[in-house]
């Protein structure tokens, strides 16, 4: 269901393996990285804990932060690009703004769900079989809400909510620009990471430098290999 509502297949959606690829690899030293910095410069008490609750954490704030900053990316983008190309582009918004209206009403139900199931069964302290749509909404929305806002927030945050929809170029662009948001983001919320000063800079902007390298080499393999252009569309 996460797959079908978040992920927009379009017939001219240009398919990069090697790019796909690239990205899974930068993804799994990212992680492989974190681990190791938290394994040797973690705080014994709850370092483990900490680790997945901020990885967690990244996880559910990239869509929020691409609802909040792409509009800005993307109507930028689409003010750089020629005028007659521009009605094109705009035209081409409705399968983001979907996926958006999607993950806000999933969101929205699932947070309403808890909190009026919790707040009417502790208030009006109900027993027995009155207690059973409460559980009922309450098991649906731990065990299928909470696993589907996850894999929900995965798909948007690789897909940017499918703005390659829009120009085969939007990803990486937003990418590139939402890394150093969330980076900022983590700067303020968790201060600097662990380690000597040394490890502490890299670990702050190893994440964001490497994934505005495989941004702006993707970005460079759709110019040469798929002649698409930020100011021009696909020669395909």
């Amino acid at each position: 269901m996460a797959t079908r509502l978040f992920v927009h297949r379009s017939g001219d959606r240009i398919v990069d393996r090697t790019v796909d690829r690239v990205q899974v690899v930068r993804t799994v030293l990212g992680v492989l990285a974190g681990l190791a910095l938290v394994l040797v410069y973690g705080a014994e008490k709850d370092r483990w804990g900490d680790a997945a609750e901020e990885g967690l954490g990244n996880a559910m704030l990239t869509p929020l932060l691409l609802i909040c900053a792409g509009p800005l990316v993307i109507g930028g983008f689409i003010l750089y690009a020629p005028p007659h190309l521009r009605p094109r582009l705009r035209s081409r918004l409705g399968a983001p703004l979907k996926a958006v209206g999607w993950y806000v009403l999933t969101l929205v139900v699932l947070v309403a769900t808890l909190y009026v199931a919790g707040r009417t069964g502790l208030k009006d302290n109900l027993h027995g079989w009155q207690m059973l749509p409460f559980a009922l909404a309450v098991t649906a929305a731990v065990f299928w809400g909470l696993p589907f806002l996850f894999l929900a927030s995965l798909y948007s945050a690789r897909s940017a909510f499918n703005t390659a929809h829009v120009h085969p170029m939007l990803p990486p662009v937003v990418t590139g620009i939402l890394v150093w948001v969330l980076a900022v983001f983590n700067l303020v919320g968790n201060g600097m990471p662990p380690g000597p000063p040394v490890v502490q800079y890299c670990s702050l902007l190893g994440g964001p430098l490497s994934v505005t390298a495989v941004s702006a080499w993707e970005i460079r393999r759709l110019r040469t290999r798929f002649g698409v252009t930020v100011r021009g569309a696909s020669q395909r």
